[in-house]
């Protein structure tokens, strides 16, 4: 089998950086926040070996892929759009998408816009959710009131920029490990709005996790440094923009073979839940949950997502 290739496509205006091996049936691996081709450094073989030609992109304003200036060019429909035209790039006219936190939005929603590209979507961390009547951040305020809440820090231009930029192996090494299992989750404790952050919110976590080596740790901390965060925060700064664009898809179901897989104790599951996809996604292989397992289940538990996956694509055969 060969090794990972890299190399840069151009797809729905920008130029974007693949991670790619093996041959045969596409699928494609969607990282999240603050995340990178790289997190998928334990599927992209194990796939590959199994008769499957994987790419993980850098998605848009993350890593080696463009990030444009205007905060609106990082809507869904810009990065829904941007994986079509990677299969277009690629000479694909269908994949499955495989999408891990921030991913998971993109890739359902992708189902939903274009179920005749994709073969099959798996989520892992975030569930489908539908539409909600209401524009979330304006739910979001007022369920969280005058409690801190970092979505709604990551809204304001420039403000957690320069929080997480200042430090940004600081930033990683807090957001890889203190949403990684059940003890430093519980460390992200109620705070109050106003003068609060990143580091506030979450705990300082001492040594790295067991999942994550020095070497893991420095390359994301080489890119980040390279790039800033403002390209991922600016996928949150569309949450509104998000809701006005997708009214269309507000009766939309999720129609091709699905599959979700999260951690036991992820902290996603305090404010997302995945009982809605019972009735929205109707062809639902399984819902997975890894005991112990918390937000970055792709990297925590290696061996049990990559069989996962192996056993939902194998149903499609």
């Amino acid at each position: 089998m060969s090794a990972i290739s890299h190399r840069s496509i151009a797809t729905n205006g920008i130029r974007m950086h693949i991670a790619e091996q093996g041959e045969g049936p596409a699928v494609v691996l969607c990282h999240g926040f603050p995340e990178l081709w790289y997190s998928w450094r334990h599927q992209i073989g194990a796939l590959a070996d199994a008769g499957y030609h994987v790419i993980a992109p850098d998605q848009r304003g993350c890593g080696q892929t463009d990030g444009p200036r205007a905060i609106e060019e990082y809507d869904i429909l810009h990065l829904t759009d941007d994986l079509l035209g990677l299969l277009d790039a690629l000479g694909e006219e269908r994949a499955v998408f495989v999408g891990h936190d921030w991913g998971g939005p993109v890739v359902w929603t992708l189902a939903q816009r274009a179920p005749q590209r994709v073969r099959a979507v798996a989520g892992l961390s975030v569930p489908f959710v539908p539409r909600s009547r209401s524009d979330p951040i304006a739910l979001m305020k007022k369920r969280f009131g005058d409690d801190f809440f970092y979505i709604l820090y990551f809204q304001e231009p420039g403000v957690a920029d320069a929080e997480l930029d200042g430090d940004p192996a600081d930033t990683l090494r807090r957001a890889l490990r203190a949403t990684s299992t059940r003890e430093t989750a519980l460390g992200l404790r109620p705070l109050p709005r106003r003068g609060a952050g990143w580091r506030a919110w979450l705990p300082d976590p001492g040594a790295l996790p067991e999942w994550l080596t020095r070497d893991d740790l420095d390359y994301y901390v080489t890119e980040f440094t390279r790039t800033g965060f403002t390209g991922g925060l600016n996928w949150y700064r569309n949450m509104t923009r998000n809701w006005e664009l997708t009214e269309d898809l507000a009766r939309t179901k999720v129609t091709v073979p699905a599959l979700f897989l999260a951690g036991e104790q992820d902290i996603v599951a305090q404010f997302m839940s995945d009982a809605a996809m019972d009735e929205w996604v109707t062809d639902l292989r399984a819902k997975i949950t890894l005991r112990a397992a918390g937000h970055w289940v792709q990297q925590e538990r290696p061996a049990e997502v990559n069989a996962a996956l192996l056993e939902f694509l194998a149903s499609l055969d």
